[in-house]
Formats: structure tokens, sequence, C-alpha cells
């Protein structure tokens, strides 16, 4: 418990100067905060104060389950106020972009990597691993994005108003449903074999659950906020939210679909207009963001251990692997931009926003490393796309942006999502706390 205590103390700590750090330097913040759990990871941390650093994060398994779960909390929550923040009526007038954008970006980058696996060594194929198995499961790694890691970036470069920046969660928000889809079938495969009745009944799940949401959950959510919003405690609404994303989450688990699938359909319900006043939510989207997230975005740095990258021909496999990934999103985005009518620089945008691969791309890998598809070198090599991917998306992202116009539309919703963040007490109170 004393440690526990001490890592997330140190991890938030580090990650809120860090990330202070990032703003100053006109970086988002989440920069910094990633790069926490590299500094205290073993790539450096690890490398420098070996001791030490067994010490504050010693890899047993209950220790690390601890920090975990604390991450993923903050990862459901974070996801959870994106749903909310999305534009449904957007997404329904330009749902067909959304769609081609994401297909596009992920079909493009799947094949890139299939192809490029088998022009790789056998070192960096675990022994007894058939080739075809590895291939899929690297071109899953390369088609995956990462909704938390975008959202924070939006985030914290104040685009999610944009019409890009809903299009790019919307369009990763379906990419990661078919990347989690495909990733369950590929990890079949690597252990007990693939059967049609395995890959049936993951569609089957994830259809079943966004009907229920769409039909018996929106009632349900709309009637447990109504009765939050009953209460004289301006706590009540926003802890009913964080439970009932949680419950979502614990819903999808469930069904064998990814947590923070359920957390963000549960997000998007909560966010229809007229179910919850936006700044009742403000006091939660404050400790999401500015506690939970950099905590969650620290631990996930904390599982990259770059030192493996010492061996020269590793180094050029990393950068060929990193190249395909990056080149693959690109080239797929920009396309799916270009086929919906939008110009250049908003397909540059949307090719960096949907590169980010960030946690998602580590949680494939660890995947991958749990079912043997992957071994230490491969594992690393992933990961150190995950964390490029994620780093390179905001530079590139404000650069593209600034050639973009902002409408009327985007102007109205980033009133509305400011709500969220100062929070409008009545005059009544506001004497009261005088």
């Amino acid at each position: 418990m004393l440690l526990f205590l001490l890592q997330v103390a140190t991890l938030l700590l580090v990650a809120v100067v860090l990330g202070r750090l990032a703003e100053r330097l006109k970086m988002p913040a989440i920069v910094g905060e990633l790069f926490t759990g590299v500094l205290l990871g073993p790539s450096l941390l690890g490398a420098l104060a070996p001791g030490f650093s067994a010490w504050l994060l010693p890899n047993e398994a209950s220790q690390v389950h601890l920090l975990d779960a604390v991450g993923l909390l903050g990862v459901m929550l974070l996801v959870g106020i994106t749903g909310a923040h999305l534009d449904l009526g957007l997404i329904r007038r330009r749902g067909v972009t959304a769609v081609r954008i994401s297909l596009c970006g992920l079909l493009l980058p799947l094949g890139f990597g299939i192809a490029l696996s088998f022009a790789l060594p056998a070192a960096i194929v675990p022994d007894g691993v058939s080739r075809t198995v590895f291939a899929l499961f690297l071109g899953v790694a390369m088609c995956v994005s990462a909704i938390p890691v975008i959202a924070k970036t939006l985030t914290d470069m104040r685009l999610l108003h944009r019409d890009i920046g809903q299009l790019t969660i919307a369009a990763g928000t379906v990419d990661d449903a078919v990347g989690w889809l495909l990733l369950s079938v590929v990890s079949a495969m690597a252990t007990i074999g693939l059967s049609a009745w395995q890959v049936t009944r993951s569609v089957l799940f994830l259809v079943g659950f966004v009907a229920f949401a769409a039909v018996l959950g929106r009632p349900l959510v709309s009637g447990a906020l109504r009765l939050a919003g009953r209460s004289d405690n301006r706590g009540t609404t926003p802890a009913v939210v964080a439970g009932l994303m949680v419950l979502g989450g614990a819903v999808t688990h469930l069904l064998g679909l990814e947590a923070v699938f359920g957390a963000f359909v549960v997000g998007m319900i909560v966010g229809r207009p007229g179910v919850v006043d936006p700044e009742r939510l403000a006091p939660l989207r404050t400790v999401v963001l500015s506690v939970l997230a950099p905590i969650f975005l620290a631990t996930a740095g904390l599982r990259i251990d770059l030192t493996v990258l010492g061996d020269p021909t590793m180094f050029l496999i990393a950068l060929a692997v990193l190249a395909v990934a990056i080149l693959g999103k690109f080239i797929g985005a920009y396309l799916g931009a270009w086929m919906s009518g939008l110009n250049r620089w908003e397909g540059l945008a949307l090719g960096a926003g949907l590169n980010a691969r960030g946690v998602v791309e580590v949680v494939v890998a660890m995947v991958g490393l749990r079912v043997g598809v992957l071994n230490t070198t491969s594992y690393t090599i992933i990961v150190l796309v995950a964390v490029v991917t994620s780093l390179m998306a905001p530079p590139v992202l404000r650069y593209a942006m600034r050639r973009v116009n902002q409408s009327a539309e985007e102007h109205a919703r980033r009133l509305a999502h400011e709500a969220w963040s100062t929070p409008v007490y009545p005059a009544a109170e506001r004497a009261g706390a005088r």
C-alpha cells in the first residue's frame, strides 16, 4: 500500500510538471504526461538507477495491478467524457464520410502491416508461431487508433469542437471497434484456433450492445440523470454519470469486448441535448482531465523499454515498421478525406489524428506478448510505434488546422464545450458562498 501511494503521487506530480513544461514549449500536455512513464520506467530511471527503480516500481503482478486499476478508471472516464462531447447531429449528417475515412484508414495500414511482416527476419517472430498469425497480428497493430489519446490531444489543443475533431473521434471509434474485434480473432487463432462461431458471436455482441443502448439505454440513462438532477447536492449528477460510464464498460467487458467501448457509448447517451446540464458535469471533467488521465498516460509509458533497440539491426527494423505504420494511416485517412470532398489540410489533420495509437497500441502489444505472438523485441517495436505516433500527432495537427477556417457551427460547439469547464452557479448560491 505504501508503494502504491508513492507510485500514484510520483506519477501524478511528475506528469503535472512535465505536462505544464510541454505547454510552455507549445505542445499539448499529453506529450509531457506520456514522457512521464518513459522517464520513470525502464528506459531511463530503470537504466540509470536500477535499484531505486526496482524498489519504487517493482515488477510484481499485485503491485502492477493496483496501478493498472487506477489507469483503467481514468481511461474509461476519459473516453466517456469524449463520447459526451461527440456531436451526433454532425455524425448523422456526415456519417458516410466518417465511415469512409475510417475504412480507408483501417484497411490500408492493415494490408501494409501484413505485407511488411513477411519481409521481416525470423528473429522477431517467436519460435513455434505461424508467420501467418504473426502477419495478421502485425496488421492489426498497424490499423488501430487510440480514442483516449486522440481525445486528450484534441482536448489539450482545443480542437474537439472542430468538425475535423469530431470526424476524427467518429472514425477512430469505428477503427477501435473493428480493431478490437480483429484482435480477438487473431488472439484466438494463436491460442485455440479460429472458428466461425467465435467471430459471429463477437459481432453479434457488438451490434446487440449498440442496439440495446439505442433502444433501452437512452431512456434508462435519461431517467437516472433526471433523478440525480433533483438532488440539492451538485456532486450527485457527476457521480451518477461516472458510475454509469463504468457500468457500461463492465457490460462490454462481460461480453468479451473492450471496456472503454461501453464507457464511450454511455458518454454518447449522456451528451445528447437535454439529457443533463453540462455545467453540472464540469467537476467530473476537471478531475478526469487533470488527475486521472495524467496518471493513466504516465502508467502507459511505464511499459516502454527502449534499451532493447540498441542493436542496429533491430533499430532499422523498428524504423521500417514505424514508417509503414505512419504512412499507412496517413495515406488511408487522406484518401478517405479526398473521396469525401475534404481539402488537403483537412485530410492531413485527419491522418495526424488517426495516427495517434497511444495506449491502445500498448494494450495490443501486451496481448500479443501474453498469447505468445510477440517476443520482447517485436513487443518493444510495436510500443515504439505507439509512442512516436502519439507524439507526432500534435505538431502536424497544429500545422494543418491553422489552414482550416472555423465555421459558425464550430464556434457554437466550442461555447457548449466550454460550459463543461466553466460551471456557472445561480446567483443565490454565489451569494450564499460569500
